[in-house]
């Protein structure tokens, strides 16, 4: 068992001081998994562990109780109630067989009032069981946000697999029935595979952007106006099964645009998806397009109630979501990546009495 003498807080004390305190210290033996003061109880002292352990723990919420540390030999506990003159604000327990010195809480304020030094261990004591909560602290809310990421994550990938899922489970279903043609069977095949390639493209998006790394991709020149039909073919029948439909009210131009088709559809997707999202009663896309001197510019409006004030700075931030059963905002997060890659800018506004509308340009490319 560690003497009072032995403990680093009392080590500076001369023999005098040591023999003085030694008259108010009280040596307590407690059982394993017996309390040696809780919540609430009247700081009156001083506890210094001459063997055993104490775990020190608070009660967070219902039933819930959370351990802040655990107390060992020659280790003190229970100081910062004796000099707040508060009720103890956590549960000390012995963790197995302990002995504890007591000192009561009139002889510690005497010999702090009387000893600079150990005025000054106490402050150091203190101060370090200050910074061990911090540490705690900060690797808790760390690990609890990393959990959270997860957690977001994990709906964003199921948000984002649903549509294609749901394409495929259908186009099966009509391609299976007794009545199907060969024309219809090569279609429903067509576009489950259309469906299986997205899937992939929207894995591959995700852990690219988990793993804060973008793979490189190539642009080649292509004309805009085919890579908008084709998309428009693609998608539409993805919408209608959120009762949204597509009205084209200017056609794209036909320009040669440097594109990565995949990469690109994926921005269109994820606007069109936060379309709907925004209609889950169903509703309208207006796209537009118009070219800008050099640039080519893409408008996509919604007949939604706009975007919401508390998102509107930080709307292509990461995880920038509110008021949505579905999603997370990760993917305006990555078509602002996907349009940046191409040479463009995104911006959004919500349009006075109407919608959200989301709007990129691209640059026109000009063959030498």
């Amino acid at each position: 068992m560690i003497e009072l003498g032995a403990c680093p807080l009392f080590r500076p004390l001369s023999p005098g001081e040591l023999e003085a305190l030694g008259q108010s210290v009280q040596v307590r033996q407690v059982a394993a998994g017996v309390e040696i003061f809780r919540e609430g109880d009247t700081g009156d002292g001083l506890y210094v562990v001459g063997a055993g352990l104490v775990q020190i723990s608070c009660l967070i919420s219902n039933n819930v109780r959370h351990v802040f540390s655990e107390v060992g030999p020659g280790e003190v506990f229970g100081e910062m109630a004796v000099l707040e003159e508060k009720p103890r604000s956590a549960t000390a327990l012995a963790k197995v067989d302990t002995s504890v010195h007591f000192i009561p809480r009139d002889a510690m304020l005497r010999l702090a009032g009387s000893s600079p030094q150990f005025s000054l261990g106490l402050v150091r004591e203190i101060s370090n069981r200050l910074r061990e909560f911090n540490r705690q602290y900060v690797r808790e809310v760390l690990q609890t946000e990393r959990l959270t990421l997860v957690g977001r994550f994990a709906r964003s990938i199921v948000h984002d697999l649903k549509n294609p899922l749901n394409i495929i489970s259908i186009t099966s279903e009509m391609a299976g029935m007794e009545n199907s043609t060969v024309e219809s069977r090569k279609l429903a095949r067509t576009r489950i595979s259309k469906q299986v390639e997205r899937i992939s493209e929207l894995v591959n998006e995700i852990l690219e952007f988990t793993q804060g790394s973008h793979t490189a991709f190539v642009l080649a020149p292509t004309d805009y106006r085919v890579f908008v039909r084709l998309l428009l073919e693609e998608i539409r029948p993805e919408l209608e099964l959120r009762s949204a439909t597509v009205e084209v009210e200017t056609p794209a131009p036909e320009v040669k645009l440097l594109l990565n088709p995949k990469r690109l559809r994926r921005v269109f997707y994820n606007l069109f998806h936060n379309a709907t999202d925004a209609m889950p009663k169903g509703g309208k896309i207006f796209l537009r397009f118009h070219q800008d001197g050099a640039q080519v510019v893409t408008e996509i409006e919604d007949t939604g109630s706009g975007i919401a004030p508390e998102i509107a700075d930080g709307l292509f931030a990461a995880f920038a979501t509110y008021g949505k059963a579905h999603g997370t905002g990760l993917g305006l997060s990555i078509s602002k990546k996907i349009v940046e890659d191409h040479g463009g800018t995104i911006s959004a506004r919500n349009l006075p009495g109407r919608g959200a509308l989301f709007y990129f340009s691209l640059p026109i490319h000009h063959s030498a």
